[in-house]
């Protein structure tokens, strides 16, 4: 089973977003805690949502507790990744698509407070930090390529 998602490379200047995840929400026996990992702001497609257009608003104001952006693009790539074995065990999904957004943000930094306790802080990064921080390899890839062909 495919895990459908949406995420968004977050901008202001020459910085990127991340959040530091703390939990994992969507496990059938309710959340459960890891340590602390570096993501863009993603999260699961759910039925509520009417377009990923929405489904992005809404893990933006989740994750981020700010609705201070502007959404510039989809992206025509996904992000698409393999579930480890234990996640796969645990969810039966094997793998996640992930529809990807181009974000501005527009705000201060004041209201950049996490509303899901998934996420336990947000940070704007240099570039070369997000390489550093992003735990995985598929997605430090996907934002090598990315980025370079939106001269970012």
């Amino acid at each position: 089973m495919i895990r459908k998602a949406v995420g968004a490379i977050v901008f202001k200047g020459d910085k990127f977003l991340l959040v530091g995840k703390i939990k994992l929400m969507d496990m059938p026996d309710g959340p459960v805690d890891i340590p602390l990992e570096w993501h863009i702001p993603s999260g699961g497609v759910i039925d509520d949502d009417k377009s990923n257009l929405e489904a992005i608003k809404r893990e933006l104001k989740e994750e981020t507790g700010s609705q201070r952006f502007r959404i510039i693009t989809e992206l025509e790539n996904k992000l698409c990744f393999m579930f480890p074995q234990d996640i796969r065990d645990r969810t039966g999904f094997e793998k996640q698509e992930t529809v990807m957004f181009l974000v501005e943000y527009l705000g201060s930094g004041d209201d950049l407070k996490p509303i899901d306790t998934e996420i336990d802080r947000v940070e704007f990064v240099t570039k070369e930090e997000l390489f550093k921080r992003i735990n995985f390899e598929d997605f430090r890839e996907y934002f090598r390529e990315t980025l370079k062909l939106l001269s970012l």
